[in-house]
């Protein structure tokens, strides 16, 4: 579909090229926005020499005097004119409507409707909607009112609240504290009675950075949310880390093994620096002193949720906004929290279940490259033995010619001599002279089995002992047996 719309620079530069008669090199910063104009058809690429050069087309002059592109013009022309015939084929009433929903499926969506159509559709709607054609329990909904796409929808009311999920239940805040979470007492203490409420920095407090106005009310927020997240089983614990060799220390609520900081501080805002008088007697000493351009200032509207540093920074914050206030999000606070827990032991049994069947793997890929070792020092022995058999047969048959072309004549000394030593050494070799048994197998060397199988062999603690037998516990020896 063609973007008709053009953005404040990409008109601004379009006039520049109008207003010079030559066609205009494209500097680097303006290869987007030539693009962009060059895809609307308003201007022209073309390349002089090494340069590349834009040109305004007779659609981009039109778009300058009108203000619409001609294309688009031309559209709302056609659609204005199919009007009459589009608003006769809208629904005579509301009835009909219904009837045309309930034939759809529940759904209609008419394609940017010109007036009179629209005006058509929106009767039907009204008549559907005050004169009693809508079945009992439905409700038409009616998106696209003044422009785009109108999308009529028939809604089963029941169906629809039923698919609703259940509401947050709220938590309570007390209007006083008379027996205030211990966390929340060491954090009274820590706070002191002058200036902003920090407790960032102190170990076993709530992390508050707050107005001292605020104070009070931060208190009793982290009294109902720790009370009650220590109702369900939940634990607050103030935690103490090192990051760049300093201490920092936190608040988190664990929720099934999983530690979730927290930190209560009060939005802040930019304004204006006014310098006070001590800076403005520096500034007329030292002209070269800078002093600040802004200041930070309190807002009034608590946030609630994870540190801007941690990894879980946009996860589960709440805070005060325009229709509602903190209080009333500490319940969805718990419920982000509990889906956030409920997430991380998903993730972790699918990573126990991976890593269970990498293991699996591995031993299985370990055991059969140790009967691959084992086959192959077997395979080397017989060759051996099969070539020493070979070699044996033919010492006795070389022999037996030596004595066959001595005929009846008797056998020199020397020579009897060495066919005796030869028909010797040949029951030697011959392994048949022997019986035959199995090789002993090879060292289950890690290098050996691990380049056999092209993987780490240091990965998993080693199945086998020096002697080459399997020790792992029987399940997992029965898993790679399985699969090898």
């Amino acid at each position: 579909m063609v973007k008709y719309t053009v953005s404040a620079p990409q008109a601004d530069w379009l006039r520049e090229l109008a207003a010079v008669s030559d066609a205009v090199r494209i500097p680097p910063s303006r290869a987007q926005v030539a693009r962009a104009l060059e895809q609307r058809g308003l201007i022209k690429r073309t390349w002089r020499g090494s340069l590349q050069i834009a040109s305004v087309t007779a659609d981009g002059r039109y778009y300058l005097k009108h203000g619409k592109h001609p294309r688009q013009v031309q559209a709302e022309k056609e659609r204005l004119e199919d009007d009459s015939a589009q608003a006769a084929l809208a629904p005579a009433g509301g009835a009909e409507l219904v009837s045309r929903l309930q034939s759809a499926s529940g759904t209609i969506t008419v394609a940017d409707p010109a007036p009179r159509t629209r005006g058509r559709w929106r009767a039907a709607y009204y008549d559907a909607l005050h004169n009693g054609h809508l079945p009992e329990g439905h409700k038409v909904r009616w998106n696209g009112r003044q422009r785009g796409n109108c999308v009529f929808t028939l809604v089963n009311e029941k169906v629809e609240k039923a698919a609703q999920p259940a509401p947050v239940p709220g938590i309570d805040i007390p209007e006083f504290l008379d027996r205030p979470h211990p966390l929340v007492r060491a954090t009274r203490r820590a706070m002191g009675s002058q200036g902003t409420v920090d407790t960032r920095g102190r170990a076993g407090a709530i992390p508050l950075h707050v107005s001292r106005p605020l104070a009070d009310r931060a208190l009793r927020i982290m009294h109902a949310l720790l009370t009650q997240a220590e109702s369900r089983s939940y634990r607050a614990e103030p935690q103490t880390d090192l990051q760049r060799g300093e201490a920092v220390h936190t608040l988190a609520l664990v929720i099934r093994g999983r530690a979730f900081p927290l930190v209560l501080t009060e939005r802040t805002t930019k304004v204006p620096h006014e310098p006070t008088p001590k800076e403005i007697r520096q500034k007329q000493r030292d002209p070269w002193i800078r002093l600040p351009k802004y200041d930070e200032e309190f807002t009034g509207r608590l946030a609630l949720g994870a540190p801007g540093e941690g990894r879980f920074q946009h996860s589960y914050t709440h805070s005060d906004g325009a229709r509602w206030t903190l209080e009333s999000r500490l319940g969805h606070l718990l419920q982000d929290l509990e889906h956030l827990a409920a997430e991380g032991e998903r993730r972790d049994r699918e990573q126990e279940l991976l890593e269970a069947e990498r293991r699996r793997r591995w031993y299985a890929a370990i055991a059969q490259a140790r009967e691959q070792q084992i086959d192959q020092q077997r395979a080397k022995v017989l060759a051996e033995q099969m070539s020493a058999w070979n070699q044996a047969a033919e010492i006795r048959a070389f022999c037996q010619a030596a004595r066959d072309r001595a005929g009846s004549a008797p056998i020199p000394t020397g020579e009897a001599e060495w066919l005796r030593w030869a028909e010797a050494y040949a029951a030697q070799i011959d392994p048949l002279h022997h019986a035959l048994v199995t090789p002993p197998d090879p060292p289950a060397r890690r290098e050996v089995l691990g380049e056999l199988v092209k993987a780490d062999a240091y990965a998993y603690p080693w199945p086998f002992d020096a002697d080459g037998r399997w020790v792992l516990p029987q399940e997992q020896q029965t898993d790679s047996n399985s699969n090898s």
